[in-house]
């Protein structure tokens, strides 16, 4: 009995820190993808992806760096495979819907 409750209580954090994991990654790729559509008609297009990549940046890293929380690599790692999977599926989702094949 004791063994499960263990086990749930530790299983919750890293639960959440996959969810959290999963809204930076949201955060992160769309932002990304607005900047991507915003740059025709920048006047500085290098400079709006810099801005972006480095408010994108800060972002992903603080909530990090948060939920590692105190030597919790568990939860990082956990975090860090929402990210990657929210990629995935927005990788997917925002791709290239009808791509013209160049012969």
């Amino acid at each position: 009995m004791m063994n499960s409750l263990l086990n749930s209580a530790m299983l919750f954090p890293l639960v959440l820190a996959f969810a959290v994991g999963l809204i930076l990654g949201a955060f992160y790729f769309t932002a990304l993808w607005q900047s991507v559509q915003r740059l025709p008609a920048a006047d500085s297009p290098a400079r709006l992806m810099l801005v972006s990549f480095v408010l994108r940046m800060a972002v992903v890293m603080a909530g990090f760096y948060f939920i590692m929380g105190e030597q919790h690599w568990e939860r990082l790692i956990a975090a860090m495979l929402g990210f990657v999977i929210i990629r995935k599926i927005l990788t997917y989702r925002l791709g290239p819907q009808n791509a013209v094949e160049v012969h």
